[in-house]
């Protein structure tokens, strides 16, 4: 009988799971988590409630990310009393070194902090027939705690280049989402 209740139990869960094909991520609650950055701080998603909070999700394995840098160097100066930063890494690769040396590369104060994969499936809708976690990708969460924008890494690109760039963008979206 428990095998039969945990067999139903995880056929829910899997039918509950919504495919990304064509679909945005934003308009729910954004999954909760606490994280560790590398000095072990756990960084929790509600102590960012009530300010904006943009989270990236970064690597800085080379090659892999050309966009990465850019948009950290374009995210830092933004961070103020109403908009929080948060970048995440995949750990591993990712660990405390290559974090650092991404942080003193890109003058970054704002945390980085680690994710064995588990908040990324969550905040990706993740299945096996979409694994894919692509970098840099940036969610914006409102200060209720709800998803109102993802900028996958094309977009990414597009916003960078863009003629009021990543700060625009975001002030756009604020303005228009209060």
């Amino acid at each position: 009988m428990r095998n039969f209740l945990f067999t139903l139990l995880c056929g829910a869960a899997v039918l509950s799971i919504t495919p990304l094909v064509g679909q945005s991520l934003s308009g729910r609650r954004a999954p909760s988590f606490s994280l560790p950055d590398s000095n072990q701080v756990q960084h929790d998603i509600l102590d960012y409630r009530g300010k904006w909070l943009v989270m990236t999700y970064t690597t800085t394995i080379s090659g892999n990310c050309s966009r990465c840098a850019p948009l950290a160097k374009a995210l830092e100066p933004l961070q103020n009393a109403k908009l929080a930063l948060l970048s995440v890494m995949i750990s591993p690769p990712e660990n405390a070194n290559t974090a650092q040396r991404f942080a003193a590369e890109n003058k970054m104060t704002s945390p980085i902090v680690f994710d064995q994969s588990q908040v990324a499936i969550a905040y990706f809708k993740a299945t096996p027939q979409n694994a894919r976690i692509d970098t840099p990708h940036v969610f914006i969460i409102n200060p209720e705690g709800m998803l109102v924008q993802d900028w996958p890494d094309g977009q990414v690109g597009t916003i960078l280049a863009s003629k009021g760039g990543v700060a625009g963008a975001l002030k756009a979206l604020m303005g228009a989402t209060k």
